[in-house]
């Protein structure tokens, strides 16, 4: 089986080689190096990393608008397009070049969550649930028919970061679920997506990361942990902007300002919120590093009240 793979991040990596592992790669489409690092210098992306490592051919086209990049992929003789966190909408004339078609593998429960950042929206509404489906790929975004699917649950502990990670695996898992059934003669059957509960997973902006101390607090905790590794909350806390690692919601409060410290030990620092109390647990000062609440206060000291 002819496999070509699209894909950029280290989310697809693990589905890289669950590819190259049932299935002849015969080649790998990814986003072209971009700059990085305070040196602007160019770097290759996750994907490309891993298969110049396995010694796959890599191909980097802006997009597929032009006849030529459209040729190069026919030119692969694809049996079938497996597509992961690629980062391009493919458009039909290139959805219809596999001889199977082209599968995705995408991070939510669909039809929940269609859309660029599915991860950090299910932390952020506070599902209780997630999980990754192998979808055959049409025009619409995410729209397409469900092959399979795997769900986990979300924790009261788990971030964007540690979700990102166990979806990544599971995502592997779907997918070469989805090819030993396909090599098997056993095509898995497309099962349409409902219309009831389909909601769109909006790209994440550095904009949303402040923190608006007259919500609730359990929202509040909700978006720590969803920004947590990139963007990472942000708060202005008693005159100084502060980024906000982790952080639980605890009831409280009382008739206190929303913004207002209302302790400050060392178990953290407890703000008021239009509901709650948002108790601040590891935090980072501009220029400074991420610390424990309790160390933040040795410089901080008579923080409570402010």
């Amino acid at each position: 089986m002819r496999i070509v793979f699209a894909g950029t991040p280290a989310f697809a990596v693990p589905c890289l080689r669950a590819a190259a592992a049932h299935g002849d790669v015969v080649g790998v489409y990814t986003q072209p190096d971009r700059p990085a690092g305070r040196g602007r210098q160019y770097v290759p992306s996750p994907v490309k990393v891993e298969a110049l490592s396995r010694q796959l051919p890599a191909f980097q086209p802006e997009n597929f608008k032009s006849e030529a990049a459209r040729e190069q992929l026919r030119a692969l003789r694809p049996d079938l397009m497996v597509v992961v966190a690629y980062g391009l909408i493919l458009p039909q004339s290139v959805l219809e070049i596999p001889a199977q078609g082209c599968w995705n593998v995408h991070a939510s429960l669909l039809p929940r969550w269609r859309g660029a950042a599915p991860i950090q929206r299910a932390i952020e509404a506070g599902d209780t649930a997630s999980g990754v489906c192998l979808m055959k790929m049409e025009k619409g975004l995410d729209t397409g028919p469900v092959l399979l699917s795997l769900a986990t649950p979300i924790s009261d502990d788990d971030t964007g970061g540690s979700l990102h990670d166990r979806l990544s695996e599971l995502g592997a898992e779907v997918l070469s679920d989805g090819l030993k059934l396909l090599r098997a003669g056993m095509r898995p059957v497309p099962q349409p997506q409902p219309a009831d509960g389909v909601t769109y997973a909006h790209k994440l902006d550095k904009a949303e990361a402040r923190l608006d101390w007259t919500r609730p607090a359990a929202e509040l905790a909700n978006k720590v942990r969803a920004f947590n590794p990139w963007p990472v909350a942000e708060a202005q806390l008693a005159g100084e902007r502060l980024r906000i690692h982790a952080a639980r919601a605890l009831p409280g409060g009382g008739d206190q300002a929303p913004g207002t410290v209302v302790a400050a030990g060392r178990d953290g620092i407890d703000v008021a919120c239009g509901d709650g109390l948002l108790r601040l647990m590891v935090v980072q000062r501009d220029g400074g590093r991420a610390l424990p609440a309790a160390d933040y206060l040795n410089a901080r000291p008579g923080l409570a009240g402010r």
